[in-house]
């Protein structure tokens, strides 16, 4: 469950000046919290080399001022989120651009899908700054094993050989086995601080201290952490982050992007060339998803998959959603471009739904919502999951 805005437009050598951006579709969002403001002083960063220099700008001509939602939305409440992996295979869904929203659910698409490059779009700064996060974790890790250590503040593998082969319930294993130390949490702290700050992205001292804050959660809580909203309680069908990480598609098979080390190295590498760009955008505004557009007609790319979650929903009540369909048909795109949804009905509320989840994810071809929206539009988010899905089995 997530949501999404976006800044200024001077796109990497190639796009010309945007329309003023929308403002957020939704009242919550219009007043941006502290945490999503970007306040100074900033923190002088070592001086990036030109490729880092590079990201740090597309994300800056990209971005705009961020939005309240109410929760970090540290990892994913959606248990069923690689259901959809099997049809995306069938419908042969790869390369080109990958749009996706909220956190690290993000990189196990992105492993299955091989994009050229992806954004991250939120409406929450603080989502930009998790995915710094990652993007120091991928930089620092030179397998799945480092990874995991790095993230959780546990003790590091003293050998990593042979590891490419081990599963993920092995690796997961071997963090139950190692918990974390005072030295092996300050030791990733210091890590990811150290990389953060040669991103070259502006960060104030809030942004880091936020980032540092993230990562505590996740030593903190381990592989139990669950999704939480602010002044609300988990609710019983969110998933712990371990549970997360050994779900399985609809084969049978487990396919989180730390399943394998192919799909980590794939990521590492985008990492490593700049091309995970995290922005803080609104999905229904005029200018993050136009940017991004402009940004693909520069580069030859067609989209791949929209991952929207149920932000849609929210888009939907908030008023925006004329705005967003037209950004979406906008995109250059074939018949396999497709978007990804999530709907939360619960247990027999979609055909879709798979026994025993209380989430259902779905897919929809980009051609069918342009022509559903040509046609009669959608009268609610219900109406928008149950018209026009691809069959996941």
């Amino acid at each position: 469950m997530l949501s999404l805005p976006l800044r200024t437009l001077a796109l990497v050598g190639a796009l010309s000046a945007l329309a003023p951006a929308a403002a957020a579709p939704l009242s919550a969002q219009r007043a941006a919290t502290p945490s999503s403001r970007q306040p100074s002083p900033t923190v002088m960063a070592p001086q990036p080399d030109d490729s880092i220099r590079d990201f740090a700008k597309l994300i800056a001509d990209l971005s705009e001022a961020g939005g309240y939602f109410d929760t970090d939305n540290l990892i994913s409440n959606e248990r069923s989120y690689l259901h959809v992996m099997g049809a995306l295979d069938r419908l042969k869904v790869r390369g080109g651009a990958y749009i996706g929203v909220g956190p690290d659910q993000n990189f196990s698409y992105i492993a299955r899908i091989r994009p050229r490059i992806a954004f991250i779009v939120d409406i929450r700064r603080d989502n930009m700054l998790q995915h710094l996060l990652f993007k120091a974790l991928f930089a620092r890790s030179r397998n799945r094993a480092e990874y995991l250590a790095l993230l959780l503040g546990t003790e590091m593998p003293a050998t990593t050989a042979n590891f490419s082969n081990r599963t993920i319930e092995q690796l997961i294993g071997l963090v139950d086995t190692s918990p974390g130390t005072t030295a092996t949490r300050r030791t990733a702290h210091r890590i990811v601080q150290t990389d953060v700050a040669r991103m070259g992205v502006p960060l104030s001292t809030q942004d880091l201290a936020t980032i540092e804050r993230f990562h505590r959660e996740f030593i903190d809580a381990g592989l139990e952490l669950r999704f939480t909203s602010i002044g609300r309680p988990p609710q019983w069908y969110y998933p712990t982050l371990r549970q997360l990480l050994v779900e399985r598609d609809l084969t049978g098979r487990t396919a989180s992007y730390l399943a394998n080390e192919a799909d980590f190295q794939f990521l590492k590498t985008m990492q490593q060339r700049n091309l995970i760009v995290p922005v803080v955008g609104d999905l229904s505004g005029a200018k993050a998803m136009g940017a991004i557009a402009q940004y693909m007609k520069a580069h030859g790319d067609k989209i791949s998959a929209i991952y929207a979650s149920n932000v849609e929903d929210y888009v939907m009540r908030g008023g925006g959603f004329g705005g967003y369909a037209r950004s979406v048909i906008a995109f250059p795109r074939d018949a396999r471009s497709v978007l990804i949804r999530s709907w939360f009905g619960g247990a027999g509320s979609h055909p879709e739904n798979v026994t025993g989840y209380h989430t259902t994810q779905l897919l929809q071809t980009v051609d069918d919502f342009a022509a559903d929206m040509k046609a009669t539009g959608y009268l609610s988010y219900r109406d928008l999951v149950n018209r026009h899905y691809v069959p996941l089995r």
